[in-house]
């Protein structure tokens, strides 16, 4: 009896992973085909349209990707000195920010911050849920790997600013200067690029409260670093 239970025991875990290690491929596949072609979608782009069509079915999402070199260079700068200083010199994760990030989990008791790098972010949105778990951070950790080990930098930064949230519905640099500033990306000044920037934590919430003093505080906090932040070419 023992032994039965030990053989149906092992064969579920051989099912695991096996079903684990088919989604790994899967996913790599899709990491290897974005290397040179560009996602029309995400896991989170999925997630906030049928979030706003709950409420209106006909609603469609506003996005238009735009290559690197048409998106402004003072947004590049504000957006990695908002979000991951240390961008260029990482192999996708910050360790003295995962480590800040532990202390203050351990505080709190539970998980509150990630300490997540512009790689880890956009491993996120390109796969996986805003859900926090220990688990989803793991799996973060490993399509975050493959992206860093076959993707260039520039690579990274335009996949994100392409596919990353600006409000409700709103996706991507293009659509979001459109929204706020009605011009393209590629115009944008060094002010409006840091207003932009500042909205990435927590986009939905800025979108009607961009006269609030947090934000405010976070747009001169940007706006003071960003000239120095270090960008691909």
């Amino acid at each position: 009896m023992i032994k039965i239970l030990w053989q149906g025991l092992w064969r579920a875990l051989a099912i695991l992973f096996g079903l684990f290690l088919a989604w790994q491929i899967w996913i790599f596949s899709h990491v290897l085909w974005w290397i040179d072609h560009n996602p029309t979608s995400s896991a989170f782009m999925q997630a906030g349209l049928e979030r706003i069509q709950e409420n209106k079915p006909e609603a469609e999402l506003r996005h238009k990707w735009v290559p690197y070199d048409r998106i402004s260079i003072h947004l590049k700068r504000a957006i990695v000195a908002a979000e991951d200083a240390k961008f260029l010199d990482h192999e996708g994760f910050d360790i003295e920010g995962i480590q800040k990030a532990v202390e203050k989990n351990l505080k709190k008791g539970r998980l509150v911050a990630g300490g997540s790098t512009i790689s880890q972010q956009l491993a996120k949105n390109l796969f996986l849920s805003a859900d926090k778990s220990f688990v989803r951070k793991g799996q973060e950790a490993i399509i975050t790997l493959m992206i860093e080990t076959t993707w260039s930098k520039r690579r990274i930064l335009e996949v994100y600013l392409n596919i990353i949230e600006w409000g409700n519905g709103i996706y991507g640099a293009e659509a979001a200067s459109r929204r706020y500033f009605k011009k393209p990306a590629s115009t944008l000044t060094p002010g409006q690029a840091a207003a932009l920037a500042a909205m990435v934590p927590n986009p939905r919430w800025y979108e009607n409260h961009r006269a609030s003093a947090k934000y405010a505080r976070r747009v001169g906090m940007i706006s003071a670093r960003m000239y120095s932040a270090q960008v691909p070419k």
